[in-house]
């Protein structure tokens, strides 16, 4: 019989759930100092490397193939941390417009439902 190490039960993430969670991560990562030097960093080190090999195509379609594949992806990247932002902007707002619907007996007045978020938020200010 072989022993096993304990792993803690913890359950498998679905592949949207990871890819939120990378998203997430690289790009909270992508505006910080750190990936603007490891960027430049990189440029610098393509830029001396020029002389070395005659600024040839080669040469200068690394750069040009590197940002190109980093753009790609990273568009799809922050446009997820984008959308998971959004949503949960829009979950909060919908909170607080509940609450003031609520807060204001507003809840069941079937003409005050039909209006918009920014008329409700006029309403709920002039009723201070």
């Amino acid at each position: 019989m072989t022993h096993r190490a304990f792993r803690p039960f913890r359950p498998q993430l679905r592949l949207e759930a990871r890819f939120q969670v990378l998203s997430r991560r690289i790009a909270d990562f992508s505006g910080t100092a750190i990936a603007f030097t490891c960027a430049l960093g990189c440029v610098l080190v393509w830029l001396l490397t020029g002389p070395l090999f005659h600024f040839a195509d080669g040469w200068q379609l690394v750069i040009n193939t590197g940002t190109t594949i980093i753009t790609f992806l990273m568009v799809f990247l922050i446009q997820n941390a984008q959308n998971e932002d959004t949503r949960e902007l829009h979950a909060k707002l919908d909170a607080v417009l509940q609450e003031l619907r609520a807060e204001r007996n507003m809840m069941h007045d079937p003409e005050l439902l039909q209006l918009t978020p920014e008329q409700l938020l006029q309403e709920a200010r002039a009723g201070d």
